[in-house]
């Protein structure tokens, strides 16, 4: 299956609350670099519970019914409740000249 940019696709996604998989809508944002080199994707959550005003992170799918979804819907991320703080990693953690971060001045 090909998946790109804006791609529409159906995953099982966890929930916060539950130690449960539902299969849910999520829209593609890796880039094509990612998907080139890896056999996963970046996903970002489609819901249709549309609330009025939006939360912080959602954004409206105005042309939802062409995504093939079944009601109006909004992307968002999917809240997770970490068990503990570890530390952090700062701006020089990748690859110099590879990476998220390449030729934004933040990779080494």
């Amino acid at each position: 299956m090909t998946c790109e940019f804006g791609s529409v696709v159906l995953v099982p996604f966890p929930f916060t609350a539950q130690n449960a998989l539902k299969k849910r809508p999520a829209v593609v944002v890796s880039s094509a670099d990612y998907t080139a080199n890896r056999p996963d994707l970046i996903l970002i959550a489609v819901t249709s519970q549309v609330r009025s005003p939006l939360l912080f992170g959602e954004a409206p799918i105005i042309q939802w019914q062409g995504a093939g979804l079944l009601k109006p819907s909004v992307i968002g991320l999917v809240p997770q409740a970490p068990s503990r703080r570890l530390g952090a990693i700062g701006c020089r953690w990748s690859v110099p000249g590879r990476g998220l971060w390449a030729g934004k001045g933040l990779d080494g």
